[in-house]
């Protein structure tokens, strides 16, 4: 697969406690992405962090979070970010956030002769 030099990062953040169909919303936002055939995706899950509640989600030992902070990064072309969009919009519902931003790809993958 070959990735346009001129991307788009699709950034996702979630808590780790959102849900959909009963599974962790991150995994089934992954899974649609795969089956949307996007670049790739990855999950990355946050120590510490506050979002629209302002409530403070943290790692800390004396304070254990159940809802740490998750963000998801999904770098493809433009026009395929675009068309992942109209799927993602209605799984994360009034959750999370949803940011774009241009991003130039050096390197997808192994490189070919």
């Amino acid at each position: 697969m070959r990735i346009p030099k001129d991307s788009v990062l699709l950034r996702i953040f979630l808590g780790e406690s959102d849900k959909l169909a009963g599974k962790p919303l991150y995994e089934a936002i992954v899974m649609a992405a795969r089956e949307h055939h996007l670049a790739g995706a990855t999950v990355l899950r946050g120590p510490l962090g506050f979002g629209h509640s302002s409530r403070v989600h943290t790692a800390k030992i004396l304070r254990l979070s159940d809802d740490l902070p998750v963000v998801i990064e999904i770098v493809d072309g433009p026009e395929r970010i675009q068309a992942f969009l109209p799927v993602l919009e209605p799984m994360i519902g009034a959750n999370g956030m949803i940011t774009l931003e241009k991003v130039q790809v050096l390197r997808y993958g192994p490189e070919t002769s």
